[in-house]
């Protein structure tokens, strides 16, 4: 008879525990990491719950759940919010059902009205988790799997790509890693990028707890012009990958192609660290952000959730239609506000918004 699982709450004692157990599975994240919640929790103060699974005192499986409540506006938990990946993490089917059955006890007991789960489920069809429902989505993950070297990836790109990547070197763009000391540059571009875009943005708070937690598993990327920064990302790494979920650049400044030279050595420091995967972030199928990184080689992957709120793809046209309406027009309106009323107003809205 098999040994009996339990699904307990991890405290920050299990931080190393947990971590030891996502940089050994070979399906983690850098999301997955424990970081990830304390970030969110230190800048913006939502509570996190995460779910261990033990048998005979070994670790057997994870999940990372993080409770967003606004009133009676937002009450969910997510696995895991601001990002594309969140699931189970498990060492079979059955570790990975006990997980989810300790999601929806936990659920109740805290009064959710749902749990999103956020990546393909490892051993489980959605079809044997009748209290889960898959989300209609149009989006991809957009993986690279890595070549040894980086003379290997830069050999093959097409020539127009590598002479992009030359371009902006000989317009005189300067590439530099920067750890903390980084933030404010970066925050300053991808404000900007992000008003532009009718989006709200994160709170500086976030990017610097991201970079406390994270410690030399984060780096921010600058790509400079004349002393001026004008692009911008950050990187999250494991054992096995890196991942980029935030980079900006001044769209001024697009003619230098330095958006260009960040994500080559982005690239270029995965391939050299030894990392097997770079996961360029979530993008819809035909737009400009999927065509960008499709040229360095990135497949789309279909970005799989779930959602335990019942009929939650069944809405009316109408409903979703009103949404839509709703979401393009405050869109044009964040668009003309003046950027320091943006930048004061949209964390406000953000930290709350779980995308």
């Amino acid at each position: 008879m098999a040994n009996t699982i339990e699904i307990a709450p991890a405290t920050p004692v299990n931080q190393e525990e947990w971590d030891d157990f996502v940089l050994s599975h070979p399906n983690a994240s850098p999301y997955h990491l424990f970081a990830w919640g304390n970030a969110v929790t230190q800048a913006y103060g939502h509570k996190i719950y995460y779910l261990m699974a033990k048998q005979d005192g070994r670790l057997v499986g994870i999940l990372p759940l993080v409770h967003l409540k606004l009133a009676c506006f937002v009450n969910e938990l997510i696995a895991l919010p601001f990002c594309d990946v969140g699931y189970c993490l498990s060492a079979d089917s059955n570790v990975e059902q006990q997980l989810l059955t300790g999601a929806q006890r936990l659920s109740k007991q805290l009064k959710i009205s749902n749990i999103q789960l956020r990546g393909q489920l490892l051993y489980n069809d959605i079809n044997s988790l009748p209290s889960f429902t898959q989300l209609e989505s149009k989006k991809s993950r957009m993986l690279l799997y890595l070549p040894e070297s980086s003379d290997a990836l830069l050999k093959g790109f097409k020539p127009k790509l590598r002479s992009q990547v030359r371009k902006a070197e000989k317009n005189g763009v300067y590439f530099r890693w920067a750890g903390k000391d980084g933030i404010d540059s970066f925050y300053s571009i991808f404000c900007n990028n992000m008003r532009d875009l009718g989006s709200p943005v994160h709170s500086r708070k976030l990017f610097a707890a991201v970079m406390d937690q994270f410690g030399e598993k984060a780096r921010i990327g600058l790509a400079e012009y004349e002393g001026k920064c004008i692009s911008a990302g950050l990187i999250l790494s494991t054992k096995e990958q890196t991942s980029i979920p935030w980079a900006s650049s001044l769209r001024k400044y697009n003619h230098l192609a330095s958006n260009m030279l960040l994500y080559w050595n982005c690239l270029k420091y995965a391939v050299d660290s030894g990392k097997k995967l770079f996961d360029f972030g979530r993008s819809t199928e035909n737009e400009g952000t999927f065509h960008f990184k499709s040229q360095w080689g990135a497949e789309p992957v279909p970005l799989v959730w779930y959602s335990s709120r019942p009929n939650c793809t069944q809405r009316s046209t109408t409903k979703m239609q009103i949404k839509l309406f709703q979401q393009e027009s405050a869109a044009k309106i964040w668009k003309i506000l003046p950027v320091p009323i943006a930048n004061c107003v949209g964390p406000q809205l953000r930290k709350y918004i779980n995308l």
